[in-house]
């Protein structure tokens, strides 16, 4: 498969590029150029389904800024710990942190060889900000790894981040989701935050589009579940959420008012940031 300009000095003797990774489709959704022919592929196959699903991707990461830049600034959290961080594209948590509080401490987790590739070049130009590999469905692999450990406090208050990365596991692989977020909440102090969104079923006249994704998502490697209120909820069960709750991406604190309609498949990923009492 070609590559794009800018992959040619990754180790790609451990890539494997006839295989789509979700990071580097989510990097072509993005405009980004560490993505290779099987991932674009990807993205054109979920495009044909749902011509908006770029505007998603992009109104993920505006989440992710957002609520980034609140817990920085209003909520003072200075320490993060970002589970499937993806590709080091604009606009990534350590960025936006460092920006309100230049002493914030970033953990970054990923598992995708491309991800942990381009995080050597990260860790060389910020020493405040780290990448480890390691399964985010693994708890305890995550939370008992020495970076996070010499790197984060776990006496004060710190964000946890699972950005569109829950829903790309399955109830079938050993702990279910909600399981999985839990135990990593279980992890931290009180006065933590998490930081989610989520693949969304409404249950109403846009479930087809979610019920379309999924089925394209789960013909490949890079699988997707569209999960509903009340199984969101679980997950996020006895967090205070922030408000609004639990909504749509581009609803979670709006940087201005909407001057155009929502995409119909915007409805279909939702958003919460919940703080642990």
């Amino acid at each position: 498969m070609g590559q794009d300009r800018g992959t040619a000095d990754l180790p790609s003797n451990r890539i494997d590029t006839t295989v789509p990774s979700v990071a580097r489709a989510y990097d072509a959704a993005l405009g980004g150029k560490d993505n290779y022919e099987v991932d674009r592929q990807l993205l054109a196959q979920l495009n044909q389904a749902v011509p908006e699903v770029n505007i998603i991707a992009v109104s993920n990461r505006a989440f992710l800024t957002r609520a980034v830049r609140f817990l920085a600034g209003k909520a003072g959290i200075d320490q993060f710990l970002d589970c499937g961080s993806g590709l080091p594209t604009a606009e990534n948590t350590h960025q936006v942190a460092q920006r309100i509080n230049p002493d914030a401490q970033v953990v970054y987790v990923d598992n995708d060889p491309v991800v942990l590739a381009h995080g050597r070049a990260l860790l060389e130009e910020n020493d405040r900000t780290r990448l480890i590999g390691a399964n985010i469905f693994e708890p305890d692999e995550v939370l008992k790894n020495d970076v996070v450990t010499t790197t984060l406090d776990f006496s004060r208050p710190l964000a946890l981040m699972h950005v569109a990365t829950l829903h790309h596991h399955s109830e079938a692989e050993g702990m279910p989701p909600a399981q999985v977020l839990q135990a990593y909440i279980d992890a931290i102090p009180s006065g933590s935050y998490v930081v989610f969104s989520h693949f969304f079923d409404p249950e109403n006249e846009h479930s087809p589009i979610a019920h379309r994704v999924q089925a394209i998502l789960n013909q490949s490697i890079s699988r997707g579940f569209f999960r509903t209120r009340s199984e969101l909820e679980e997950m996020l069960a006895g967090l205070e959420l922030m408000d609004p709750g639990i909504v749509v991406n581009d609803q979670w604190w709006p940087t201005g008012p909407r001057t155009e309609p929502m995409p119909a498949a915007g409805n279909c990923i939702v958003a919460a940031v919940g703080r642990k009492p």
